[in-house]
């Protein structure tokens, strides 16, 4: 496993990056499991869902700095988190790529997907009619696109995988397009109302968005 980017935000919360190279069992040998992970384990594929859930854990691992087992279930509602050290976490995947996010600061959200034009096709989908006329008409078009959904996918994470329609609940405020900025997302939803500062960058052919609350 080759780790390409860390970065430290502040004392309190750090995210790291890494590319995929090992194969599942190189990456099993890196974990303790429980009998319900290894259950969980044994329902997936041989495969990419296999390799991203083995490579998030490892991750964590990596950014705990532990050689303890690390408690990692997921809640009601999908939403995984650490039972046995006081960490926010967030995980995300990509291809070749996965992603993990921690802090002790609040919760957290972390997003990166591979960047494809297909993404044009969807873009009402998540997107009003206010936030697509801000879309630049350039060739950073998909980026930008990416960018948006990234972010809303970051603080659907963050704040529970719950209730909250990308389109109906988050509105995204007019930025200029940059390959690395903070935009404004405003979240209104029966449990949450709150604006997010989201930070998102280009990363190869990769866009990741993230946020601290």
């Amino acid at each position: 496993m080759s780790l390409v980017y860390l970065r430290e935000i502040d004392s309190q919360t750090k995210f790291a990056i890494w590319r995929i190279e090992e194969s599942d069992d190189d990456l099993l040998s890196k974990l303790q499991l429980d009998e319900r992970e290894k259950a969980k384990l044994g329902s997936f594929n041989k495969g990419k869902r296999r390799l991203h859930w083995l490579a998030t854990r490892v991750l964590l691992r990596t950014l705990l700095n532990t050689s303890r087992y690390i408690d990692c279930p997921s809640d009601a509602n999908g939403k995984p988190y650490l039972a046995n050290f006081p960490q926010k976490i967030s995980l995300s995947h990509s291809f070749d790529y996965a992603a993990a996010m921690i802090s002790t600061k609040g919760e957290v959200g972390i997003d990166m997907e591979i960047i494809k034009t297909k993404v044009e096709r969807i873009q009402h989908k998540f997107l009003k009619p206010i936030e697509l006329a801000f879309i630049t008409q350039s060739d950073a078009r998909y980026e930008q696109l990416y960018a948006c959904w990234c972010a809303k996918e970051a603080i659907y994470k963050l704040q529970g995988n719950s209730g909250v329609s990308f389109l109906n609940n988050m509105t995204i405020q007019p930025f200029d397009y940059q390959k690395q900025g903070v935009l404004k997302l405003e979240l209104d939803s029966n449990h949450h109302k709150q604006t997010f500062d989201v930070h998102y960058e280009k990363f190869n052919e990769y866009m990741l968005a993230y946020a601290v609350g």
